[in-house]
């Protein structure tokens, strides 16, 4: 066997040295890869993964703040936050949440939906997390469950925060309700605010409470709490409670308001009240109302189906949304119409026969012997129907269209309670444009008393009086005096171009109606000297009398079915010498405007007139509200 030499053996000591060196660098290298990446996650990422271990420890949460809340113009609270006495179940804490939702019963009424919601949202969510089983419980309910808490397992009583109508179906329309945000609220905004997406988070879903939600709602607080690896709350480590909505306060005089609501009961009426010169909504009532408690709580299906069956449309606000043939109340822009176009003088008479023939076609005098000879404050005064056939006639429906457009029918006014519809002011090329079809010269006679294609609403019918009142100034009528520390200017409205001798004879015609005997509200007037109001009544038909039925008597409205009844309507404006208030009142086939819409006006005007601030500081510190009443 060959014997190796030294050779060999620095051959063998140099390949180690190689290996040793290869080996080295590569250890060495590892460690320094080891040390940068140990330097970057503790020296350069430091804060993020701090930051992140802290997220896994302490959660934020968002707060929903106190809704701001609503008054009158007097301080009375219309809208407010109150406690809201809740039952919580923690389903670890019971032996069986089926047991424990039973044990409930006993001392709080469950329905079956709220059970199968408990049960649905216990098996969803893991079992330390608290479900609320019934909310707004009364104080005798919530008394109850405290007094029986050991013997209901798992039960815990809560407190949270609700919003609360003090005068519930008497605001109604004007406040609307709050709840819950829906995906349709949510895809149909481009509201990003992170309140929306807290669960149960209410927001305005009409009246005011919609109008003005983004004010109302307020910003959102922050509570941060510990918790540990599978979500537990360990405990709470700090909570701003955000800040609160804004406070609104509307022009409304709620004792105003909870008279005329108590004074149109039982009937499906509207009404509405302003101020002829800067537009304050005084009142503004649609009856029946509903409680708008009920959306906020959650309205039940036997609830809903009673709301939406009921004839008298409880839920639709009639004030805003009800489009109504303005019958005779429309007459003294008949008039007013006639006037600036100079197609019949004032003091000129029509002789009314209680019919009058247009080609093949009779129209017919509310009173069927007809009235004789009447001028124009005459025509008003007897709300003659066949002095504005003649009237309308010459004048033509084109510039009675563009009259009626000047005192606000058929227009909108951007009123902050959602909802107003633009009724209709018929003309030729509106009637050519829908329907295909020329005008016809009989539709401008029943147009002249308010009848045929014409609509108008409550508020539109408000508003056309109060510029009748307050010399042909564009009043628009809003219901918001301030939001937080904003308050809304009233500039003075400009002229509408009326001239003064036309609006002066609307105003003694519609005196004449109230105030002189033989007048058709003459029976509703106010006997004073100082609160005496000027009006017009207004009957619409809502059926077409027959040639028939006129030969052998028209059938009265008591005779026939509530449906089928006319509409009775009321407008004036109060006081006579110097207006300031305006009024419409419209009562659902109510029959006879003198008879059920003029006495609502007369005693909801005095009311307004007897709480009126400038009057009562005229009269000294003596003049109380609650003072008898003159006449």
């Amino acid at each position: 066997m060959p014997i190796l030499g030294d050779g060999h053996d620095t051959l063998r000591a140099k390949t180690f040295t190689r290996r040793s060196l290869v080996m080295g660098g590569g250890v060495v290298t590892l460690f320094a890869a080891l040390t940068g990446r140990i330097y970057h996650l503790q020296v350069v990422e430091r804060e993020r993964y701090a930051m992140l271990a802290e997220d896994n420890r302490v959660n934020v949460q968002l707060l929903p703040p106190l809704r701001g809340r609503i008054f009158d113009r007097f301080g009375v609270e219309l809208a407010s936050n109150r406690q809201n006495y809740r039952a919580v179940l923690i389903p670890e804490k019971a032996e069986s949440v089926e047991r424990a939702l039973d044990a409930l019963a006993a001392y709080i009424p469950i329905s079956d939906n709220q059970r199968q919601k408990a049960l649905r949202e216990a098996r969803r969510n893991k079992p330390f997390t608290p479900i609320t089983v019934a909310e707004n419980l009364t104080w005798e309910q919530f008394a109850s469950l405290n007094l029986n808490i050991p013997d209901l397992s798992g039960v815990e009583p809560d407190v949270g925060d609700t919003r609360h109508y003090p005068f519930g179906p008497q605001l109604s329309h004007v406040l609307g309700y709050v709840a819950a945000v829906s995906e349709r609220d949510l895809e149909n905004t481009d509201d990003d605010d992170p309140l929306l997406r807290i669960p149960g988070f209410r927001i305005g879903k009409q009246g005011v409470e919609r109008a003005v939600d983004r004010d109302l709602r307020g910003k959102a607080g922050v509570r941060q709490i510990e918790v540990n690896a599978y979500g537990r709350v360990i405990r709470e480590l700090s909570r701003d409670t955000g800040t609160p909505g804004e406070d609104v306060v509307l022009t409304l005089d709620m004792e105003i308001q909870k008279f005329t609501q108590a004074r149109v009961a039982d009937q499906s009426a509207s009404v509405v009240v302003m101020d002829i010169h800067n537009g304050d909504i005084i009142a503004l009532v649609s009856n029946p109302g509903f409680d708008p408690n009920d959306f906020n709580v959650g309205i039940s299906h036997a609830r809903w189906k009673e709301l939406t069956e009921d004839p008298l449309k409880p839920l639709i606000n009639k004030a805003l949304t009800g489009q109504y043939p303005p019958g005779s109340t429309f007459k003294m822009l008949t008039a007013i119409a006639a006037i600036e176009a100079g197609v019949i003088p004032p003091e000129s008479t029509v002789h009314c026969s209680g019919r009058m023939s247009l080609g093949s076609h009779d129209f017919h005098c509310w009173k069927r012997g007809g009235h004789g000879s009447v001028n124009m404050i005459g025509a008003l005064k007897y709300s003659c129907d066949i002095y504005f056939y003649e009237v309308a006639r010459r004048c033509g429906v084109d510039k009675i269209s563009e009259v009626a457009h000047r005192f606000g029918l058929g227009e909108t006014f951007g009123f902050e309670v959602p909802g107003e519809k633009r009724g209709n002011v018929p003309s030729q090329a509106w009637k050519l444009a829908t329907t295909g079809e020329p005008w016809q010269q009989g539709e401008t006679l029943i147009t002249g008393i308010g009848q045929g294609y014409l609509l108008a609403t409550p508020l539109q019918l408000a508003v056309m009086t109060a510029r009748i009142a307050n010399g042909g100034r564009a009043v628009v009528p809003h219901i918001l005096r301030s939001v937080g520390a904003t308050s809304y200017a009233k500039p003075v409205p400009p002229s509408i171009g009326i001239p003064d001798v036309a609006l002066d004879l609307a105003r003694q015609g519609m005196n004449a109606v109230s105030n002189e005997p033989g007048g058709t509200a003459y029976g509703s007037r106010i006997v004073s000297d100082t609160l005496a109001l000027a009006g017009k009544t207004g009957t619409a038909q809502v059926r077409r009398i027959t040639r028939e039925e006129r030969a052998t008597g028209v059938i009265h409205n008591d005779n026939l079915p509530w449906h089928l009844r006319d509409h009775a309507l009321f407008v004036a404006f109060a006081p006579v010498d110097v207006p300031r208030y305006a009024i419409s009142v419209i009562v659902e086939h109510g029959g006879s405007g003198s008879k059920a819409a003029a006495p609502v006006a007369r005693d909801v005007m005095q009311l307004t007139l007897e709480r009126d601030p400038s009057r009562r500081a005229a009269m000294g510190p003596s003049a109380g509200i609650a003072g008898k009443r003159e006449g």
